[in-house]
């Protein structure tokens, strides 16, 4: 959507029946795509998405649920005609080039859907966007804030702080600062005056890394922060570890039950027995929040689910492992990355568990900047404001043997494939790097 259109929208999406052998989940997308396109809602679509699998050697788009069986890479990429905007999915220790071949396949069926998307527009006779106006600016304070701000928190932001409260009260006595300064009529307009700030935060922070390399927290690009982890460290709980990563942290328990716990599952297109569980929680002090406890949100439900596809990717067969697992990840504390910590303190607490794994498994976030005009940098490890104030979010997990699952998000017009390539292969540095740290602690845990 344009970024200064912010009326209400809500697309519904109904599954009305289903074949029982088609997965319907990768269809949502050109469904709400093709209804926003047809809509006189501003949408800078159409927009598609499909699932790819790597079947018997061999790329298929949307293949049907019993050939998924024997599949070892299963994706959804989302994407306009020209660029990839969302990735998720899980595969069996594939290489990074074996994911970019997968990611640029789904790519070309994208676009044909976008197309198909255009021609029916075409046909309905084409539709007039609604004009709107959801913004007022005031360019001369704009031009205030910006002369007087940037210099200041472009200093900040290269000298860097590893603290993220000390920074953040360095940029917001800079604000405080310059709101001294204001008139009358100036103060009136504090929601601009803030707007305008954040910009420049957004713009003097990516500065400083594209033009000199400095991050927030004085890493280098491609440096992984400091980590801490130890197995055994709940000693009631069959298997429990706890995972530092810079000011990120899991507290993971492992429990093991027999067959009547196991889970029952009753699906829109599945029914079962599910003896794998993982649940993460993410309390409101963790990020220093005052936030009620109520229903799992789609942060919970989104990063438990990335950490459980990783984890169950490793499992020993079933003739192995006769037991039911429950996962449990509690973030302590979280700046960045808490789904990746998760990843690495359930791969520690099971074995302290003596759950024998296939390999260990971790996980890593990788960020980006860019200025849209070739110039980019990736980011290994990123922290909270790198995510808010980048242009990607991509998680990736694996073991030493390739990558086991990954989920990204792209906040820019265009990813080059070369510049994913990048990404790619910092994470599997970065994942090796995590993974000797901790194997240092993982000869301890429990082999009973």
């Amino acid at each position: 959507f344009p970024e200064d259109y912010h009326a209400d929208v809500q697309v519904m999406i109904t599954l009305i029946s289903a074949d029982k052998d088609i997965m319907p989940d990768a269809l949502a997308g050109l469904a709400a795509s093709a209804a926003l396109t047809l809509s006189n809602i501003p949408f800078n679509g159409p927009i598609s998405e499909v699932r790819v699998a790597r079947i018997d050697g061999n790329m298929v788009i949307n293949p049907t649920i019993k050939d998924l069986e024997r599949a070892d890479i299963d994706l959804i990429v989302a994407g306009s005609a020209d660029n990839i905007v969302m990735v998720e999915g899980e595969m069996s220790e594939v290489s990074e080039a074996d994911m970019v071949t997968a990611i640029k396949t789904a790519h070309d069926a994208i676009k044909n859907q976008c197309q198909a998307q255009l021609d029916l527009l075409a046909k309905c006779g084409g539709v007039e966007k609604q004009t709107y106006s959801h913004e007022t600016h005031n360019d001369d304070l704009r031009k205030k804030v910006s002369d007087a701000t940037y210099q200041k928190v472009y200093e900040i932001a290269l000298a860097g702080n590893p603290n993220k409260t000390l920074r953040a009260e360095a940029f917001k006595n800079v604000l405080n600062e310059f709101v001294t300064t204001l008139t009358e009529d100036e103060l009136a307009q504090m929601e601009l005056v803030k707007k305008y700030y954040h910009d420049v935060e957004y713009d003097a922070v990516r500065n400083a890394i594209l033009n000199e390399g400095k991050r927030l927290d004085k890493r280098q690009t491609t440096e992984i922060r400091p980590i801490w982890c130890e197995v055994d460290y709940i000693p009631s709980a069959h298997g429990s570890s706890i995972f530092t990563r810079g000011e990120t942290q899991s507290l993971t328990t492992v429990t093991l039950g027999g067959k009547m716990e196991e889970q029952i599952i009753d699906g829109v297109m599945f029914e079962g027995m599910n003896k794998f569980l993982l649940h993460y929680n993410f309390p409101g002090f963790s990020t220093g929040e005052v936030r009620p406890n109520r229903g799992t949100g789609r942060r919970e439900v989104g990063h438990g689910n990335l950490a459980m596809r990783s984890i169950k990717k490793v499992l020993p067969p079933e003739s192995e492992n006769p037991y039911t697992i429950r996962v449990v990840s509690d973030i302590l504390e979280s700046n960045g990355s808490s789904s990746m910590a998760t990843v690495c303190a359930g791969s520690l607490a099971l074995m302290d568990a003596g759950v024998k794994l296939r390999s260990t498994v971790a996980g890593i976030a990788m960020g980006l900047i860019s200025d849209g005009k070739g110039k980019f940098a990736v980011l290994s490890d990123i922290l909270g404001d790198e995510d808010h104030l980048g242009d990607m979010d991509f998680k990736v997990t694996g073991t030493k043997n390739g990558i086991v699952a990954c989920q990204m998000d792209l906040k820019v017009q265009g990813l080059p494939y070369e510049v994913l390539a990048q990404a790619l292969e910092q994470a599997r540095l970065g994942r090796l790097h995590i993974i000797g740290e901790m194997e240092k602690v993982k000869s301890v845990a429990n082999d009973d």
